[in-house]
């Protein structure tokens, strides 16, 4: 299915029940990054990346949400992305968009309490998958930033051949479907401790000054 697109995500259900399946849950995972910064990138590279990864979630969960109340039972589960907690620079739009999936996950969780249908946010750090190739880079040869953003882009694309595996993701979200009592959020990856403990603890201005050193900007 296309989630920007109601009628194919519509379609898609449709297709499992006439296979004669019931749903038990969901997994949202669909979405991909755009790389440049806010200055110049353009609104339309970045209401694109907002209607994949936020509107696209959002049409999947109206989507389901109905059946698994009705049966009263079922699970949701939300790939997002530590990158929503400790944002990226010259990827602050998909970012951005991962931190509206962590207080739209959190909110939903609230709502379905008591529903027998459970919300869970899986935060991933760097992964080793094809993230980077399907990447929007767009073309930022000639931007404003320099050698900062031409830095951070050779910082991006180094990380994820060295990250662990996507099947540590896929185990993280086969828990939260299997857990006794799923947790509202599951971290994933080498920063899966310490990207959340620095925001909790250590002043913004120390934390923003820790991510300009790992990414060289």
């Amino acid at each position: 299915m296309d989630v920007r697109d109601e009628a194919a995500v519509r379609a898609g259900l449709e297709s499992i029940s006439a296979a004669g399946h019931n749903l038990a849950g969901a997994v949202c995972a669909a979405g991909y990054g755009i790389f440049g910064s806010v200055e110049e990138t353009t609104l339309d590279r970045a209401r694109a990346q907002f209607e994949t990864n936020v509107m696209g979630v959002l049409a999947v969960l109206r989507a389901v949400l109905p059946a698994l109340r009705a049966r009263g039972r079922g699970r949701v589960v939300v790939v997002g992305s530590l990158a929503g907690r400790a944002p990226i620079p010259f990827q602050a739009h998909y970012s951005a968009t991962k931190a509206a999936l962590d207080a739209l996950v959190l909110g939903l969780r609230n709502e379905l309490h008591g529903t027998g249908v459970t919300a869970t946010l899986v935060e991933p750090g760097d992964i080793d998958t094809q993230f980077n190739e399907r990447m929007d880079w767009g073309d930022w040869s000639s931007s404003v930033y320099g050698p900062r953003i031409a830095r951070c882009a050779d910082v991006v694309r180094g990380a994820l051949p060295k990250a662990p595996p996507a099947e540590l993701a896929a185990r993280t979200v086969v828990r939260a479907f299997t857990a006794t009592r799923p947790r509202a959020r599951d971290t994933v990856g080498p920063d899966s401790w310490l990207v959340p403990l620095g925001r909790r603890f250590l002043p913004d201005a120390l934390s923003l000054a820790l991510i300009r050193n790992h990414f060289r900007v």
